[in-house]
């Protein structure tokens, strides 16, 4: 089917919601297969209406397409089958044991036994893993969790679980527009035609108005405009259509709606037609706009590999696709549901709420803002009415970060503020504020400043920026992303908003409208449109959108109250809470469609103190500290949900803050403090980072995920463990290597220990097996010389690449000793090969392998991995290990391969003779030739801060490419140390920091870690014996560490900020002893989410996995401070003598 037979059916869709044509609707989608309505879905489950459910899943996957779907269906039949047990109902249960579970047998002999013996119980809670189940009701919820969970990490639902964006009766409106351009033609337009049918085209009559009667009379005809063009087929919304649309170039007038310029103020009526909500324009692209109808984006599944696991949808086409997986932009991509569709939310109850007290915090001064890290997710940062600003760790209780109060430059400063601190050399934070990403925080000050700190991890905090962005109190921050540099929004005393650039801190808008001081901002992004809320203290609420035409809206907040506004986590409802003068406060859900307040909550104080702060989480609840209580409140109901004092303590206003994943909220406290609440995840994951911080044991991460499995599934990892028992929530995910596309789930957090720093440093040295926790995966194969070795993104396998360009993939299995399914030192994994037994192998037809440079690149949801051994680049299904297809037969060969970050559907590839090819994969077409190299390409990395694609090379050179227009923006060449003759063919390799601005390059010679716009060499260190060359290297999950491995056999961790050598594993640490064969590390891996954690590929073909001893939990001690500061100097200089004796 064409992309415009596709949309086609996305129309029809629309049209039959629109007319309430429910079942017809529901059947299209499942005939379809482009578009999967979790809602109906969602009640189907609840409603158990099981075979519904089932005959709707099967227009979009089998039972056994992949261990996804197998799931799905085992946990849809399970619940049947318990369901028919808890009703007593013996004939049902068998009947469906027989006929629906049956089929998992062949999987898992044992699950299938023990659910059969559920017959025998007179109450099937008697199994321990049962003891549990609740009520059907309750139950049902508890699966549709999960379910969900499995359809959205399904690839067979790729792409088919966003409804397109359109606007309001789009197929009517292409009618219209038809209808139109047919009255145009006509010879002799009539000025009020007449139209009665769409079956023929219209045409006018003669003058003398003679003309054939049509013979249907349609009544979606509107009624006849008194002035040209067509009336429009129907109008579905809140705004009525109006006979005469302004001209294209016209000023855009104001509205009180909010969707009537954020749906599309790009887009421009036609002149005579009216169709829709008349919205504001864009003047600068308006006549652009009459030419060039917008047509929503769409992806043909036909060429989409990741939607499908069928290989004869490659088949069809010579071109292949990869589906758009997790978004990794900083600003949320909005899921679109059919317009007058309900919201759609998971199913959460109030014990999903975070009540527990967990930890108490003393800060020492009263709190002013708190915003948790976005990925590290129990790090909270916090800013005080004195202007300190701290970073803790709440698991541990730690406080890893304390800066006071002081202007960086005070010379540079307006002679106001400098006379303002001459008076009184202190200032309140009013707001605190995370990137998306975590690495940047900002924080607005109450005297004009602003600063914006740079984040690395740990107790690593520095400065970046001071900007003085308003006169007098400076109210509110956030960042946003609306081109691709990403800027901070301030607003201030001065009734104006600004935005500026975080890198340069330039000022690109400055935003003035309001009559009194603004009070705070609210970024947002929709329908591919990017604008700014703003409130002032008098009530008024504003929106702009980033260009110099004043604001788009202008209306009053409830109560003319001093007011927050806030969208749900998904993006697409939009929630305020604010106190007027009075004290009344009020907390409110906005309608979008007509500018107006949907709902009003009740349960707010009449006499609130201070503003009444909120924040929202999981879409479904929201929160807000009043009456010395916290309140929280369920989205979809306006009566107060529950209240907690938090056992006492809180202040009548305080601040309070959910972290991402909503499983812990952090309340301010009279006492100069913080505690933090948590519910039954939250309280699990704070346990853990206590016991690993204090307890030095293993077995107390075991308590994580309590509850025995009865089985899995074929080769189940850890996102798709099937089990009877208890679905118990796993460990949040915590932090993200940001230079890696990849995505990083569950990164513990990293607790320092400073007890010892009081002693004399001196670098750890690891000589003998028991001073490490170290495995050699077991290998029943050939065993060949690792290549090319790769954690997958979930953490729980390792996947490899030979010599003799065959893959080998170990897989660790969920059980009682590894209850996360992860990589780990204390259980084997297992080398995994389908039933086939077929080995993903490279092509290497008419290949040298000695000068072949292997590659291999793994897609996000690891389900299919792109490599090349010196042949054709070939595409392997991880589950099946079926070749999908293969492509770019040499030469040149392929060198190196990376993802786009933003857009999976291309590739850098670095090739042989030296270029670098940008290439769509879904039309199979190289769009750039990169030329900047003199040898092969053996090295690339994305930056989405930077924006830009690092290369290196075997010339030892480094380059910089803009990802817009794919120019060379700078190049350089490695210093290679004095006396060194690196071999000709000698590789360097790059990866990026977390940050994504510090870049490191890996060299025989040498690691250096550049800053990569300007390619500033900021650290370097050099190996003091030249026998000792570098192998490989690369930075720990966290960006903390760096792993380096040698020819000698030894693995070296540094300080990632400093450089600095602060342990040694020594080849006798974890090799055996064999003095006729020297075996040394060719390649080292980092865990994804485990920052001590590595693996390293050997050159007998051996892969082992290293992690330090639990005693000590991490690889050596850090290195003293040098020169007070831990940070990359400004200066290049090789690595101090005392270094280098160190190797």
């Amino acid at each position: 089917m064409s992309s415009l037979s596709r949309e086609l059916v996305f129309l029809i869709l629309q049209f039959l919601d629109e007319e309430k044509f429910k079942d017809t609707v529901h059947k299209l989608e499942k005939e379809s297969g482009f578009f999967f309505n979790m809602r109906y879905f969602e009640d189907c489950v609840t409603n158990g209406e099981w075979d519904d459910v089932e005959n709707y899943l099967s227009g979009f996957t089998k039972v056994d397409d992949n261990r996804y779907s197998m799931k799905i269906f085992f946990e849809i039949r399970k619940q049947k089958y318990l369901e028919a047990l808890d009703k007593q109902d013996h004939a049902k249960a068998v009947d469906i044991l027989v006929k629906d579970l049956k089929t998992f047998s062949t999987f898992n002999e044992e699950l299938f036994k023990e659910i059969t013996f559920l017959l025998t119980l007179g109450n099937f809670r008697e199994n321990e893993q049962l003891s549990k189940y609740g009520d059907t009701k309750t139950a049902r919820g508890i699966m549709l969790l999960e379910l969900k969970k499995l359809i959205e990490a399904n690839p067979l639902f790729r792409d088919k679980l966003q409804f397109p964006t359109l606007k309001n009766s789009r197929l009517r409106t292409l009618i219209n527009q038809s209808l139109n351009w047919q009255h145009q033609l006509c010879k002799n337009p009539r000025p009020n035609p007449d139209i009665k049918t769409l079956f023929t085209d219209h045409t006018c009559g003669q003058p003398n108005g003679s003309r054939a009667p049509s013979p249907v009379t349609s009544p979606l005809m509107g009624s006849i405009p008194k002035v040209g063009g067509f009336p429009p087929l129907g109008a579905h919304g809140p705004f009525q259509p109006v006979p005469s649309p302004a001209p294209a170039l016209a000023p855009a007038p104001l509205t009180p709606s909010l969707a009537g310029w954020m749906t599309n103020p790009a887009s421009v009526p036609h002149q005579t037609v009216s169709a829709g909500p008349l919205g504001l324009t864009v003047p600068s692209n308006a006549a652009s706009m009459l030419k060039h109808p917008r047509t929503p984006p769409t992806s043909n599944l036909a060429l989409d590999y990741q939607t499908a696991d069928s290989e004869h949808m490659l088949k069809r086409s010579r071109a292949f696709g990869i589906s758009d997986e997790a978004n990794n932009m900083p600003v949320n991509v909005l899921p679109v549901s059919y317009p007058g569709q309900s919201h759609t939310h998971t199913l959460y109850s109030s014990n999903d709420l975070p009540k527990t007290v967990v930890v108490k915090l003393a800060q020492g001064s009263a709190v002013k803002s708190m915003d948790f890290h976005p990925m590290q997710h129990t790090l909270l940062l916090v800013g005080t009415n004195i202007g300190d600003i701290a970073i803790w760790e709440v698991g541990g209780g730690e406080k890893l970060v304390l800066k006071n109060f002081k202007v960086w430059d005070l010379g540079s400063c307006s002679v106001t503020l400098q006379a303002s601190l001459a008076n009184e050399y202190t200032a309140s934070v009013n707001r605190v504020a995370w990137t998306p990403d975590g690495s940047i925080c900002g924080v607005a000050y109450s005297k004009h400043i602003v600063h914006i700190y740079s984040y690395y991890g740990g107790d690593d905090l520095r400065n970046h920026l001071e900007i003085e962005a308003h006169s007098g109190n400076v109210s509110d921050l956030a960042f946003s992303q609306p081109i691709k540099q990403l800027w901070i929004i301030t607003c201030g005393e001065d009734k104006t908003i600004k935005v500026w650039d975080v890198v340069t801190g330039s000022k690109q808008y400055t935003f003035e409208g309001h009559e009194a001081p603004v009070y705070s901002v609210c970024p947002h992004y929709k329908e591919s449109i990017q604008f700014i809320f703003s409130t002032a203290i008098d009530g008024k609420i504003k929106a702009w959108l980033y260009d110099n035409l004043g604001s788009r809206v202008d209306y009053d907040a409830p109560g003319h109250s001093c007011t927050t506004m806030a969208y749900s986590s998904d993006g697409t409802r939009l929630f305020s809470c604010g106190t007027n003068k009075e004290g009344e406060s009020h907390i409110v859900e906005w309608n979008e469609s007509e500018g107006a307040v949907k709902r009003t909550y009740h349960g707010l104080g009449k006499r609130s103190v201070g503003v009444v702060q909120f924040d929202t989480t999981k879409n479904r609840f929201l929160v807000a500290g009043d009456e010395f209580l916290i309140k929280f409140w369920d989205m979809d109901n306006i009566s107060l949900l529950m209240s907690t004092d938090a056992d006492g303590g809180l202040p009548a206003s305080p601040c309070v803050r959910f972290n991402k994943e909503g499983i812990l909220l952090a309340v301010s406290t009279n006492e100069n403090g913080i505690k933090i609440l948590a519910n039954a995840d939250g309280v699990r994951l704070v346990r853990l980072i206590e016991s690993r911080a204090h307890d030095a044991s293993r077995s107390a991460s075991g308590t994580v995920a309590k509850g025995a499995v009865i089985g899995t599934y074929g080769a189940s990892s850890s996102a798709a463990g099937t089990s009877i028992g208890d679905r118990s929530a796993t460990v949040p995910a915590i932090v993200g290597l940001n230079g890696d596309s990849r995505s990083m789930p569950d990164v513990k957090p990293r607790i320092l220990d400073d007890s010892d720093k009081s002693k004399v440093w001196k670098l750890t040295e690891i000589n003998e097996p028991s001073q490490l926790h170290s495995l050699r995966l077991p290998d029943t194969l050939l065993a060949v010389r690792i290549i090319r070795l790769i954690y997958t993104n979930s953490g729980s396998a390792i996947l490899v690449l030979t010599y003799n360009a065959v893959h080998k993939l170990w897989k660790w299995q969920r059980n009682e000793r590894n209850p996360t399914g992860k990589a780990c030192t204390s259980v084997s994994p297992q080398l995994w090969q389908p039933s086939s037994g077929i080995l993903m192998t490279n092509d290497i037809s008419e290949t040298n392998l000695e000068d072949a440079v292997p590659c291999f690149a793994l897609s996000k949801n690891d389900s299919y991995v792109m490599s090349a051994s010196g042949g054709k680049i070939s595409l392997f299904n991880m589950m099946t290990f079926k070749t999908m297809t293969t492509f770019m037969p040499p030469p040149p060969s392929a060198t190196f391969l990376a993802f786009h970050p933003q857009d999976n559907n291309i590739i850098a590839i670095g090739m042989e003779d030296s270029s670098i090819h940008i290439y769509n994969v879904r039309v199979d077409e190289v769009k750039s030739k990169l030329k900047g190299h003199q040898k092969k390409v053996t090295g690339l990395a994305f930056s989405n801060v930077l924006n830009v694609l690092v290369s290196s090379g075997a010339d030892a050179q480094l380059c910089v490419w803009s990802m817009d227009a794919w120019e060379k923006q700078a190049s350089k060449f490695l210093q290679i140390p004095t006396g060194r003759v690196p071999a000709p063919n000698t590789q360097t390799r790059v990866q990026f920091h977390q940050n994504q601005i510090h870049v490191l390059v890996v060299h025989e010679t040498q690691i250096a870690i550049y800053e990569a716009s300007r390619l500033e060499l900021l650290k370097q260190w050099v190996p003091r014996e030249a026998s000792s060359s570098i192998t490989d290297a690369m930075y720990s999950c966290d960006s903390q560490s760096i792993f380096v491995s040698f020819e000698d056999g030894s693995i070296n961790v540094f300080t990632a900020a400093t450089v600095r050598l602060r342990c040694r594993v020594n080849p006798s640490a974890y090799l055996p002893s064999n003095p006729s064969m020297r075996v040394y590390p060719l390649v080292v891996a980092a865990h994804p989410s485990e920052p001590n954690q590595f693996a390293v590929g050997l050159t007998d073909g051996g892969v082992h996995v290293l992690e330090p001893l639990e005693s000590e939990g991490r690889w050596g001690t850090l290195p003293p401070v040098e020169n007070g500061t831990a940070g990359p100097s400004p200066t290049s200089a090789p690595a101090s003598s005392a270094d280098q004796q160190q190797r």
